[in-house]
């Protein structure tokens, strides 16, 4: 039986690295629709835009997308999700996929295995994805978030320093990539509906303030998260006027959401 879910993307005017980043233009089209479209690729039962931009509301009207205007002071996408729930009114234990509006060349299959992943998983509290690093240089970069697991699939802890770390390496390099091990973390989460509720009462921990990544106030409160290893290879994420050339340039030459 097919996991029914639904997409929210989270998209923000107020970019500080690029202003206006879900209205920029990629192959003729708002960046923002092309992430709609690879999110009705998925499969999704049901896609919803949430900002709290007027100009962001129309140009996804435009397109055909279902729009929920939320509040100006959300700190994160989670919070805006949660408002998303409550207005709409899901169930507790609808599935909800966070798809950021910054990921135009999402693959659809991999937002159906976030998904199907939370399913399948029901001890886990959340789902996401991660992928082999195979480049040296994203182990060190603090923008590459890694991830390491149990051995049932279940994340122990993610940061932006290289882990696992090789003791016995002689480089900075950190060769550990090389037989597999280290792994990059795709920010894309599924959620239950009733989860994100109960998600935004849950005291932030001392480390998801050090490394800034929210989702390690789930394994602070000693909830699971589920890692899946994805089945295809995604798309860059936008965040700025650098990697909008390079998705400008990948989108025309391999496009991934296109109908």
């Amino acid at each position: 039986m097919s996991t029914e879910f639904k997409v929210v993307i989270p998209a923000r005017y107020a970019s500080t690295r690029l202003p206006g980043k879900p209205l920029r233009q990629l192959a003729g089209r708002p960046m923002l629709q092309h992430v709609h479209e690879c999110a009705r690729l998925s499969g999704a039962d049901e896609i919803v835009v949430a900002t709290d931009d007027r100009r962001i509301e129309t140009a996804a009207i435009a397109f055909g997308a279902n729009v929920c205007m939320t509040s100006t002071e959300h700190t994160s996408g989670t919070e805006r999700l949660t408002e998303v729930v409550e207005q709409l009114g899901w169930q507790q234990d609808t599935i909800v996929v966070n798809l950021q509006g910054d990921e135009p060349m999402m693959p659809p299959e991999l937002i159906r295995q976030v998904a199907d992943n939370l399913a399948r998983h029901e001890d886990a509290a959340i789902a996401t994805l991660a992928s082999p690093i195979t480049d040296s240089g994203q182990m060190t970069d603090p923008n590459v978030v890694k991830v390491v697991l149990d051995r049932a699939g279940y994340a122990m802890y993610f940061s932006r320093a290289p882990i696992p770390w090789q003791r016995d390496s002689v480089t900075v390099q950190h060769p550990g990539h090389e037989r597999g091990d280290a792994l990059h973390h795709i920010g894309m989460y599924a959620y239950r509906a009733g989860f994100l509720q109960r998600f935004r009462q849950l005291e932030p921990s001392p480390l998801e303030v050090v490394e800034k990544l929210e989702q390690l106030r789930a394994l602070w409160h000693g909830l699971k998260i589920h890692v899946g290893i994805a089945t295809a290879a995604p798309g860059p994420g936008v965040d700025t006027e650098a990697d909008l050339l390079r998705a400008e340039r990948l989108l025309q030459n391999q496009p991934q959401c296109e109908t």
